[in-house]
């Protein structure tokens, strides 16, 4: 054959292998190697495709003995066998481009057999067996790991840190992650970026999927290696907190601050020693101390106005004023710190974000002239990280429900790592919207997706419950940017209202908010009710009499404020044969520690008092309210969602009313459930409340009363009538906007 008539020849039938390839003819492809083999049968390459053929025509054997047959017949085995596994590996990358990963997990698997040592293909096939969890084989990572200590610099990069964070991400509870996380760590030549990923990783790991204690592990890991590193040491305080290993916590805390060096990172570094001594619900004399340390650092970070901030240190300032409410009712002092150090983090955020910034703010604009106020519908958004079951959920769902479809278009911004939405989250929010995304916590594009929809109104759930949707709010996306329900106001410059209502807030708290206060008419929050379970809590399972006062006070550690506390003994020591509950979240040990040495301060007998661990479920922890004749709230940070639930179930509690924000929501809830017994003022008037609800049994059973029939009447119950307030206010907003 000349070499004009091979040319021709091999273009000729390359091109029908790739029309078979296409159709997926592989036995029209094998006759055709048969075929171009009798023709030229010194060419090899014609023997690996040959093979590749009858793999892909599920005759394995007869493939490997093609291949085999081609091999043993040359001297240049080590050549041929590279050539061949170029011929497999693009294959193998074919199939994935297609998405025929099965396929492409047999190739490789073959490639494997050929050529055990190569370790880029053992990663690609562990990251096929992470990504597509359809092969029945387990992936071993402890191959991979040997291939470490053996081989320096034969990998891809790349290919590891994807591999890594795939593992991370899909499968971080395996066995032998931790130990290839430390291989990696140990092995790769930029280690800081193996530890980066493993950061953020955790930090999904932790949050999203409810396992603080698995990214303890690995926070420590890397801690290990890098005994200073700033991230690590933050993320594993918060990490140990999460898990309820309080002193671990605090102590991680501790040494983070002292490693931290400018005015900034202090100031959120004792915010997270301050968090951990709150949490755990029994440090208060430290806590005190810590928060005195918090407000000099506040001060002196007004004072210093940086604007050359990077990013994480950025972002965590916004929560690092959050404890304050929580040990005084002072909002004017409060929102004043809060105010400006969300400026300061607002003009970090806008000078980082410039070019991003500039860009919606001349889209902001151009819409702004070609504002209408004729628009058939007004767009709404809600962005949140609370679309699953959160508490904040259990109270917004129901304006979703409610929301006239003919009037507004909702979308909602979920902050959500995971892709797999729960079926919580699907009934209640994704299927009750125009429009449902789920956007990482770490992903800009939301604001390019908020300007897409044309949002008018973006109304923003979190506060700063969590950081990043303050930073996400720094940007405007929005014509109108709206705080509502998640927390008090967060102060940043481009957040237009505050949702409230007559009772929530004092009529002078405009004079410190930095946000217009828009007031609904009657409650800032309606529900239409709750779901009740079966109760799993009995009184002679706890010792307690069935002729005894029950009082309950159910709240996390860091609402536990001590003088509080001591209230609610006088009340227990006033009342006898009464007992008090105590449920939340904080450190078990230490909190009965704290609560005997408050019963021996006050002359209560600490036997009178019971600890109770989680419910099981939302549903069964509101069945065993029903266990108390009372409920004692917290002051200075009231209950929220406890006190709804409280009130559903028709018991009687007692609240004190401040001036804040965090201080009046049971008052507004109580107000609006049409009760108003067992709201105080003062600390006496509360003691009164307390012992007078505790000692008079009609009295209980009048309010128990008021509350059964207020399910039919009361506004607190009605989301249907909330729900156009609210649609009337946003209306009232945009007017006002196309009026400017």
């Amino acid at each position: 054959m000349t070499a004009v008539t091979s040319y021709l020849h091999k273009n000729l039938y390359e091109q029908q292998i790739e029309q078979y390839l296409t159709a997926g003819d592989y036995g029209a492809i094998v006759k055709i190697y048969e075929e171009a083999i009798e023709i030229e049968p010194d060419i090899k390459s014609h023997y690996w495709h040959l093979g590749l053929m009858l793999l892909l025509q599920g005759q394995e054997t007869e493939a490997q003995m093609t291949w085999f047959m081609a091999l043993t017949e040359t001297d240049n085995q080590e050549l041929y066998t590279l050539e061949l596994l170029e011929v497999l590996q693009a294959e193998a990358e074919r199939r994935i481009a297609i998405e025929d990963y099965q396929v492409a997990w047999v190739i490789r698997q073959h490639i494997r057999e050929i050529s055990p040592q190569n370790i880029n293909n053992l990663l690609h096939i562990i990251n096929l067996q992470i990504k597509y969890p359809f092969f029945e084989e387990e992936f071993n990572l402890s191959e991979i790991i040997d291939f470490f200590k053996d081989q320096e610099n034969n990998y891809s990069d790349d290919l590891l840190l994807e591999v890594l964070t795939n593992i991370l991400t899909s499968v971080p509870e395996k066995p032998s992650v931790l130990a290839f996380v430390e291989a990696c760590i140990i092995n790769f030549s930029r280690p800081l970026e193996i530890v980066d990923i493993v950061g953020r990783e955790s930090l999904k790991i932790a949050h999203f999927k409810q396992s603080p204690d698995l990214a303890s592990r690995f926070a420590e890991l890397c801690l290990h290696y890098f005994p200073n590193h700033r991230e690590v040491l933050i993320q594993l305080a918060s990490f140990y907190q999460n898990s309820q290993e309080y002193s671990k916590g605090i102590e991680i805390a501790k040494r983070c601050y002292e490693v931290v060096e400018t005015v900034a990172e202090k100031t959120f570094a004792n915010s997270l020693i301050l968090r951990g001594l709150m949490t755990s619900g029994s440090y208060w004399q430290e806590a005190c101390a810590s928060l005195k340390q918090q407000q000099i650092l506040a001060k002196q970070l007004i004072e210093e106005q940086p604007t050359n901030l990077d990013t994480a240190t950025t972002v965590r300032l916004f929560n690092s004023v959050f404890f304050l409410p929580y040990f005084s009712d002072n909002p004017q002092n409060h929102h004043s710190i809060q105010n400006q150090i969300s400026c300061i983090s607002h003009k970090n955020v806008i000078n980082y974000h410039q070019q991003l910034a500039e860009k919606h703010s001349q889209k902001l604009l151009t819409r702004h002239k070609n504002r209408k106020a004729d628009k058939k519908h007004l767009n709404i958004g809600y962005i949140s990280h609370c679309f699953k079951r959160h508490s904040v959920s259990w109270l917004c769902r129901w304006i979703f429900q409610h929301h006239n479809p003919e009037k507004f278009k909702i979308h909602a911004y979920f902050l959500h790592e995971s892709n797999q939405l729960e079926g919580f989250t699907k009934h209640f929010f994704a299927d009750k919207v125009d429009k449902f995304y789920n956007f990482g916590i770490f992903d800009k594009q939301i604001l390019e997706q908020i300007q897409e929809d044309e949002i008018d109104i973006l109304v923003d759930l979190d506060s700063i419950t969590l950081d990043a949707s303050c930073e996400l709010l720094s940007i405007k996306s929005a014509p109108i940017q709206v705080t509502w329900l998640g927390w008090d106001a967060s102060g940043l410059p481009t957040i237009d209202y505050f949702i409230a209502d007559p009772y929530v807030l004092p009529e002078s708290a405009q004079d410190y908010y930095s946000e217009t206060i828009w007031r609904l008419p009657q409650t800032y929050i309606a529900v239409d009710g709750f779901e009740v379970d079966v109760p799993d809590l009995r009184r002679d399972n706890l010792d307690i009499p069935s002729d005894a006062i029950v009082y309950f006070m159910t709240q996390k550690g860091y609402k536990r404020h001590l003088e509080h506390l001591r209230l609610q003994m006088r009340i227990i020591k006033e009342v006898p044969n009464s007992y008090l509950l105590i449920k939340g979240q904080a450190d078990p040990e230490a909190s009965k520690e704290f609560f005997e040495q408050i019963a021996q301060e006050t002359g209560v007998d600490y036997s009178r008092l019971r600890f109770l661990p989680p419910a099981r479920s939302e549903a069964i922890h509101r069945a065993n309210l029903g266990i108390a004749d009372v409920v004692l709230d917290t002051f200075p940070y009231n209950g929220a969602t406890t006190t709804l639930e409280t009130l559903w179930m028709g018991i009687p509690m007692v609240t004190r009313v401040g001036q804040q924000f965090a201080a009046r929501n049971s008052y507004t809830m109580m107000v609006n459930a049409g009760i108003t017994e067992g709201i105080a003022w003062t600390e006496d008037e509360y003691v009164e409340w307390g012992v007078r609800l505790g000692k008079d049994e009609k009295l209980r059973q009048e309010i128990s009363w008021k509350l059964r029939q207020g399910r039919q009447t009361a506004p607190l119950w009605n989301a249907k009538q909330f729900t156009r307030d609210m649609e009337k206010a946003y209306e009232q907003m945009w007017q006002r906007y196309v009026e400017e």
